[in-house]
């Protein structure tokens, strides 16, 4: 179960990743629940992006309310 804090870095992440505090505790949370991923942009900074699993859950809480 994702804490409101988690879910709303999810849904962070996926309309505003740029936003993002990479330093972020719900970070590790997410990754290791392989809901992001972390993606090294040329510039060598990381660009976080929501995966399919994370992308069903977005979509599954969007559905109920």
């Amino acid at each position: 179960m994702l804490s409101p804090h988690e879910f709303a870095t999810l849904m962070l992440i996926k309309d505003a990743p740029e936003q993002v505090e990479l330093g972020r505790a719900e970070l590790d949370a997410l990754l290791t629940r392989q809901l992001i991923t972390l993606e090294t942009l040329a510039s060598g900074r990381p660009h976080p992006h929501v995966t399919s699993d994370g992308d069903f859950i977005l979509r599954a809480v969007a559905r109920k309310h």
